[in-house]
């Protein structure tokens, strides 16, 4: 009987043990898990717990029959879970009979919404940032690629993509292909974020600039502004700190190593390195280079300049099908107009009868509007009737009433075209000007019947020595006193005159041996022929 009791004792203690045992191991692995998962998904153990907290509290809710408040909490020092529902304490042996898998199920998803958060947040951070990214595949021109979270290790990386529209044009892209980008738009969509590269944008050259110049890394040099059309054309304004550097010089480099990088990464794209100035006098031409210009006109009230250069700087100045003056005008943020000197004239005077038309206005009224550069009624809709009447010096209501009737002209001519008279007297100027050029042509032209000497060689019509001869002074001029004297010839060599001599003397008689020959002043004909002949 003893040993009955005994035996008994052993088996109740028995049971506590092993209770113990599976909350230690219980409590362990909740740990082990939560470690893990922070290591590898890299978030943080909080929002670990907290979603483990979560998941069983709702599978709890679930497997009750009745609805009750149901509070979980674990230690986050000892891995101990303590549940309660009411007020029953639910015990561990209770938590592990219950739905695991729904358990499971809604810890996954709250660790990949914090996952997705996390990734979020960061390359919301890293906008505008250069990264290197793996080409995984490429489905119809758009690469997916995968990018490391912290851009130094390859712990943890993400998927994002580069569309074919952020392509630099020309180029493709292979599976393995490590590619440089930069990080243009994050967004989520549902519980995963959409991370967008680029390499059309002008941060990518802004990026590639700051990796490959260490005066820039130092922000002893300031990239000012970025002005770019992928695969074409870009220019980048910079400035420097210190008087010593020369901003352009240094980003250049030694013979063009530095920028010459540059150039390879985005496919010998062509860029144009600009000295920044405050002042837009300095910095348009600046920008507008290797165009010369002659003047700049600043509007500031509607942000436009006016560009004046030579006939000849016009197509420079304008670029290929605009490129120049559009990247100019990016880079500077004014609206630039390229026009020459007969242009503006022409602008001014259509600008005027445009004005005149509007009812009330007077011509110092014209001359003001013009002056702060508004040369349209579509630039007068840009303006309040306080603005208009504050500009010219009128009341609100009439200001207010030229207002409406400019914005009806622009509708009208916006849908039916430029009015009648306007375009009878642009013809009328266009006409005249082209009868005072032909008119001006026509001077410039040799009157008719005079021979241009240098014409006449190019063409081989005179000689060069005929022409030579008629510049030679005549004879007995004031000239000729500093003319070597001729020399004697016989009398057979002075009849042997050019046949232009000859005819113009033809009433001359001919020589004869006792009589000298007549003399004569004209300057083609030898001075051997004014010689007396002796015996």
């Amino acid at each position: 009987m003893a040993k009955t009791t005994t035996r008994s004792k052993k088996t109740k203690k028995e049971p506590t043990v092993d209770r113990e045992a599976q909350r230690a191991t219980q409590r362990q692995a909740v740990l082990s898990l939560v470690e893990a998962m922070h290591r590898e998904k890299n978030v943080s153990k909080d929002i670990i717990f907290g979603g483990i907290e979560q998941a069983i509290q709702q599978a709890v809710e679930r497997a009750s029959p009745e609805e009750v408040d149901v509070l979980v909490h674990i230690d986050r020092a000892t891995g101990e879970i303590i549940a309660q529902k009411g007020d029953q304490v639910i015990e561990p042996e209770y938590l592990g009979r219950i739905s695991a898998q729904a358990a499971r199920q809604v810890m996954t998803q709250k660790i990949r919404e914090a996952e997705s958060e996390g990734v979020f947040t960061e390359f919301t951070a890293r906008k505008g940032e250069l990264v290197t990214a793996t080409v995984q595949r490429v489905d119809n021109g758009t690469a997916i690629v995968t990018v490391t979270k912290d851009g130094k290790s390859s712990a943890g990386t993400v998927e994002a993509i580069l569309p074919r529209s952020e392509q630099i044009p020309g180029e493709t892209h292979q599976v393995n292909d490590r590619i440089k980008a930069v990080v243009m738009d994050v967004r989520k969509q549902g519980h995963r974020v959409k991370i967008v590269l680029s390499r059309c944008h002008p941060d990518f050259v802004r990026a590639l600039f700051e990796q490959e110049i260490p005066e820039i890394q130092d922000r002893t040099i300031e990239i000012k502004a970025v002005a770019r059309e992928a695969g074409y054309r870009s220019k980048v304004a910079v400035s420097s700190i210190d008087m010593k550097v020369d901003c352009v010089g240094a980003c250049v480099g030694v013979r063009g190593s530095r920028i010459k990088n540059v150039i390879d990464e985005i496919n010998g794209e062509r860029i144009d390195i600009v000295r920044w100035n405050d002042s837009m006098q300095v910095m348009i031409p600046n920008a507008l280079q290797p165009a010369e210009i002659m003047d700049v006109q600043l509007y500031p009230r509607l942000g436009r300049a006016i560009v004046l250069v030579a006939e000849d700087q016009l197509s420079l100045a304008i670029g290929r099908r605009g490129q120049n003056v559009r990247l100019a005008s990016k880079l500077v943020g004014w609206d630039i107009d390229i026009m020459t000197m007969e242009e503006l004239s022409r602008d001014l005077d259509k600008t005027e009868r445009y004005f005149n038309r509007i009812p009330g206005m007077q011509p110092e009224f014209i001359e003001a509007l013009i002056t702060e550069g508004f040369f349209s009624y579509t630039d007068l809709t840009f303006l309040e009737a306080e603005q208009l009447s504050e500009i010219i010096g009128i009341d609100p209501e009439a200001a207010d009433e030229m207002v409406i009737f400019a914005e009806d002209e622009a509708e009208r001519i916006e849908r039916e075209g430029e009015p009648p008279e306007i375009l009878e007297l642009e013809a009328q100027q266009q006409a005249a000007e082209e009868a005072a050029a032909a008119a001006e042509a026509a001077a410039q032209q040799p009157a008719e019947g005079t021979l241009d000497p240098a014409a006449a060689i190019a063409d081989g019509e005179v000689p060069a020595e005929a022409i030579g001869d008629t510049a030679a002074a005549p004879a007995g001029g004031f000239e000729s006193l500093f003319q070597p004297p001729a020399e004697e010839v016989p009398a057979e060599s002075a009849g042997a005159t050019d046949d232009t001599a000859a005819a113009e003397h033809a009433e001359q008689p001919p020589p004869v041996e006792e009589a000298a020959p007549a003399e004569t002043e004209h300057p083609g004909q030898s001075e051997a022929d004014g010689q007396p002949k002796t015996d």
